[in-house]
């Protein structure tokens, strides 16, 4: 159990709880849910590692 990739489960649940915020909240609900999904996110990493690296999420081509 400590090998599942959490960051897809993640982006899941946060686009079900986006796509749920826009369905009934409609426009401003969206917004909402969306800056405080990416405030949450910027915690998580702080206290994950105690910085803010976000360099780790984009994948290189080399």
């Amino acid at each position: 159990m400590n090998n599942v990739p959490w960051l897809p489960v993640i982006g899941m649940a946060v686009g079900i709880a986006l796509g749920m915020a826009g369905a009934f909240g409609g426009l401003g609900a969206f917004l909402l849910v969306l800056v405080l999904g990416a405030l949450g996110f910027l915690v998580g990493r702080i206290a994950e590692s105690g910085e803010i690296n976000l360099a780790n999420l984009s994948a290189r081509r080399r």
